[in-house]
């Protein structure tokens, strides 16, 4: 099965709303290594696309501190989110892997969002688990916070059913 083309007024907004998303996450990090993970299924394709986006962040925890990512990774992340909140045909999962802090015996922390009809939506930290706990054994699951605009209220897709339509 092939995507259905969209328009690039489209893609735009998509790339626009995958720009808010970064900056909702990146503006929420604790001073650390962190890594932003994302996986794209697209109808008719063998296997998911991947992207992987680390992120250090130096500073004490307050509204200063510095966000570093390579700009090659973070193109890479965002054309791929992007991709994914323009298309329906499109789901996955994204999560974000961090330091432990004060999670005793955990060795990271695990948030996740599920990507389905062109919404990232947070999961609990149960569906974290039950999502990708298979590769973060000594993970402590959180629950995600909301990563979309607050301009509308609500957590629907940004983009009319016509955005959807074949040209």
């Amino acid at each position: 099965m092939k995507l259905k083309p969209i328009s690039m007024d489209v893609f735009a907004e998509a790339r626009e709303e995958a720009h808010m998303v970064l900056a909702q996450i990146m503006g929420r990090l604790a001073p650390g290594e962190h890594v932003l993970r994302l996986g794209v299924d697209m109808d008719g394709q063998e296997r998911p696309l991947s992207a992987t986006l680390p992120l250090t962040v130096e500073g004490d925890g307050g509204r200063d501190d510095l966000v570093g990512a390579e700009e090659r990774h973070f193109d890479n992340f965002v054309f791929l989110l992007a991709c994914g909140l323009a298309q329906t045909l499109c789901h996955g999962v994204m999560y974000l892997r961090s330091p432990a802090g004060e999670h005793e015996g955990a060795s990271c922390t695990v948030q996740a969002w599920h990507l389905a009809w062109g919404v990232l939506d947070e999961c609990s930290a149960a569906e974290a688990a039950e999502l990708i706990g298979h590769g973060e054994r000594a993970a402590a699951f959180l629950d995600a916070p909301g990563v979309h605009r607050e301009d509308d209220g609500d957590t629907e897709a940004v983009y009319p059913p016509v955005a959807y339509t074949v040209l």
